[in-house]
């Protein structure tokens, strides 16, 4: 059998219909473009703020989040008209399942495991942390060895939150949008404290040089060199116009979790609508907060004495403002508990949609006849990143998450490309403008921030993939539904609709709320 056997979009939306795999479609463009918010405004703006400014990029952060944020925008544009013409759980696995073949899908979906998986975990520490601050403002100090201090064995508060958080998306889709709505209302509310308190305390002479000098890097070298500098043979360089890049390709896992948006596009009342207006509602938001908060911190700060670990409650603290410093050790808790959510949520569906297509084992696919959620797969997954966060310190892995979602940003594009040249005819709700100047563009961003990555971090994507190629030839491929019996059908059925520009207008499809 082919390799590069295909899924048809046909196919792909029939499967949906199946009683024991069809998930409930509850969810409103609000929901989406709240979930697209809940998962982006986390690490990023309340971490990476700080160690991207002092390390890499000084005041010019703000410009390595536009960089970071416009290759982001580039991509969801070809998220947006994927899911609105291939509405089903899966985001860019059943993408590439359609237009670039059954290899290539598999190994997307396995480097979006890497990718939802670490993350989750690692955020899942970073709220451990949190916690213990907050415990600390209370007057209750936890002990290091189980929140993930120097000497822990056992990270107790990531692995809590992890299950009880496993609990609510068991409990069903609709919930989960209801605890992140609650949520996601406090820490924008943070998030809006810290740019207008943060106004009153701006100094101009922060800003000076709002691009620092290049300057060798410390010890960084071999695989500690970007890709880049490898290639060319450079030493490592911090600051500069580079470092801008370099700071881009880091704040990027800031921007991780619009594409969540496209693997609920099966539970979206209309996705052909709602799923574009969610992502790219979510991402402007989020990239307009970012900026805004990056300004201001290395106005209140000088970005050489910016902290690396809580970089905007030390700011508030360095100008004695202790209560503000709270209050966003507080917003930073509630931003993380939402990311660990969804991210558990974002790969859930994507092992829905592999385990279905017979990629992983079928059973998994089953979905509760009570909540209407994956709940087997979901329950796995929130064990599978408890363990990690529980045992395992990922901070260090946090670049992989980057490159494997960057991977992923280059073939959705790629499929953008290749499915309007086979499939002309389909349904489309939202296409990208300008024909595939904007895909091309997409590719291009997203290789260049690929390049200011470590080789070290190279060398961990290229062996995790290795292990994915064994594990679909010792079993996706065989087991597979196409290789199985599993054939293409007749034609998607519904109204042609293949607008140049803009948001489709279909009518709903039923609500099949159970």
């Amino acid at each position: 059998m082919s390799l590069l056997r295909r899924k048809s979009v046909e196919q792909s939306i029939r499967d949906t219909e199946q009683p024991e795999h069809q998930l409930r479609k509850v969810l409103s463009g609000l929901d989406l473009t709240v979930f697209g918010i809940g998962v982006i405004i986390g690490t990023g703006i309340f971490v990476l703020t700080g160690v991207a400014a002092n390390q890499t990029a000084g005041p010019a952060v703000a410009l390595s989040f536009v960089a970071a944020g416009v290759a982001c925008a580039l991509a969801a544009l070809c998220y947006a008209e994927f899911a609105s013409t291939v509405p089903v759980a899966g985001s860019a696995y059943t993408y590439s399942y359609a237009a670039l073949g059954e290899l290539v899908a598999w190994i997307i979906g396995w480097d979006l495991i890497l990718e939802f998986v670490l993350a989750g975990a690692t955020v899942a520490v970073g709220w451990s942390q949190y916690f213990a601050v907050l415990m600390e403002t209370l007057g209750v100090s936890l002990p290091a060895a189980i929140t993930g201090g120097e000497g822990s064995v056992f990270n107790l508060p990531a692995t809590l939150i992890v299950l009880i958080l496993t609990a609510v998306l068991v409990a069903g889709i609709k919930v989960s949008s209801r605890v992140n709505a609650v949520v996601v209302t406090i820490k924008v509310a943070v998030v809006l404290l810290v740019i207008v308190a943060g106004l009153f305390f701006v100094k101009g002479a922060n800003y000076a040089p709002f691009v620092p000098p290049a300057e060798p890097a410390a010890g960084g070298a071999g695989a500690e060199a970007t890709l880049l500098e490898a290639i060319f043979g450079q030493a490592p360089a911090n600051f500069g116009i580079s470092g801008i890049f370099a700071a881009a390709a880091l704040v990027f896992f800031a921007f991780i979790g619009f594409d969540i948006v496209a693997t609920a596009a099966e539970e979206t009342r209309v996705p052909q609508r709602d799923v574009p207006r969610g992502i790219l509602g979510s991402l402007a938001v989020c990239t307009a907060l970012y900026v805004a908060v990056s300004l201001v911190v290395v106005g209140m700060q000088n970005y050489a004495d910016l902290d690396t670990e809580a970089p905007l409650a030390a700011a508030f603290q360095a100008v004695d403002q202790p209560l503000f410093a709270n209050l966003i050790t507080l917003g930073a808790l509630a931003g993380l508990t939402t990311v660990v959510m969804i991210l558990m949520l974002g790969q859930s569906r994507v092992a829905f949609a592999m385990s279905r297509d017979g990629l992983l084992p079928r059973w998994l696919s089953r979905v509760h006849p009570r909540y209407g959620t994956p709940h087997r797969i979901t329950i796995i997954i929130g064990l599978l990143v408890a363990a990690l966060a529980g045992f395992i310190p990922l901070e260090e892995l946090a670049e992989l998450v980057n490159i494997g979602t960057l991977f992923a940003f280059v073939l959705v594009a790629a499929a953008v490309i290749l499915l309007r040249r086979r499939r002309p005819d389909l349904p489309r709700g939202f296409r990208v403008p300008w024909g595939p100047v904007i895909p091309t563009l997409a590719i291009v961003a997203c290789v260049v921030l690929m390049a200011f990555l470590t080789v070290e971090t190279w060398l961990r994507f290229l062996a995790w993939m290795a292990i994915g190629f064994v594990v679909y030839f010792l079993y996706g491929r065989r087991h597979s539904r196409l290789a199985t019996g599993g054939g293409e059908g007749s034609p998607m059925p519904g109204p042609e609709q293949d607008l140049d520009t803009g948001f489709g207008s279909s009518s709903p499809p039923p609500d099949k709320t159970g």
